[in-house]
């Protein structure tokens, strides 16, 4: 891949941006993106982090906005990257964004893909389409509200305005807010302590969280109560429950 690196350490997969100088997010990018993301759904991955230096991603190339639009069209598509998030969103494993400098448009819906998101003192973040004339297309909507809540969800894509670290983690937003040294050491690090866990279970439990956010609380419970079932059939359960007992640490496999 030409924009993107996927890279494997262990049992954690890093999706590195790399598209000088701000990572604009092309379709090609977007496509690369797609592509890392469904290598990552590999069993051997048990969890992911993506990250993009100085910036995680400074939102659309508008450069290819404009070409669109001077040509006479009036179509412009942003399945690609909609389509990646999708699948990262989708990746039953723990998964990281480690965000510096700017994540911005669609880099900042790339990021809410993630579980968790790890942002630099200096970072900021924003749905600025507003300022275009446009709106978020690859589920700034949708995934903002659900994290940082409706009303303020609202004030961020109303007024198209940058969110500093501070205040990403005081709604929400961000998970940790850590040096810009940091950032990325303290994603892989706590990526390879998700990693060393149940792995089954963590994705049970990731399927039953999102199950009762979108749906019923009868629709999330009857999705809890079958992966209370898988999970109590495998390997890792039987060792985490011999473990406890025995007064040790787990060992899980992944099964």
């Amino acid at each position: 891949m030409e924009f993107v690196e996927l890279t494997q350490d262990g049992a954690v997969a890093l999706v590195r941006l790399d598209r000088p100088p701000v990572n604009a997010l092309s379709s090609e990018v977007s496509a690369e993106l797609l592509e890392a993301f469904k290598a990552c759904e590999d069993p051997s991955i048990r969890a992911v982090v993506v990250t993009g230096q100085p910036h995680f991603a400074a939102g659309a190339d508008i450069k290819a906005f404009k070409e669109v639009l001077d040509s006479g069209s009036k179509e412009m598509s942003a399945t690609a990257l909609l389509d990646a998030v999708r699948v990262l969103d989708n990746l039953e494993k723990p998964t990281i964004a480690a965000v510096h400098g700017f994540a911005l448009g669609g880099g900042c819906e790339l990021s809410l893909g993630c579980d968790f998101r790890y942002m630099a003192t200096d970072a900021k973040i924003g749905q600025p389409e507003i300022l275009l004339g446009l709106i978020p297309g690859a589920g700034g909507t949708q995934r903002l509200q659900r994290v940082v809540g409706f009303q303020k969800a609202k004030d961020i894509t109303y007024t198209g305005r940058q969110v500093g670290a501070e205040e990403a983690l005081a709604i929400g937003y961000a998970d940790k807010v850590l040096p810009t040294d940091e950032v990325l050491e303290t994603a892989m690090e706590d990526a390879r302590s998700y990693a060393s866990m149940a792995t089954v279970a963590l994705a049970a439990a990731k399927r039953a969280l999102a199950a009762g956010w979108d749906g019923t609380l009868d629709e999330g419970l009857q999705v809890e109560h079958e992966g209370f079932h898988t999970t109590f059939a495998t390997e890792d359960a039987v060792e985490g429950v011999d473990a406890f007992v025995s007064k040790r640490k787990a060992e899980f496999k992944g099964r």
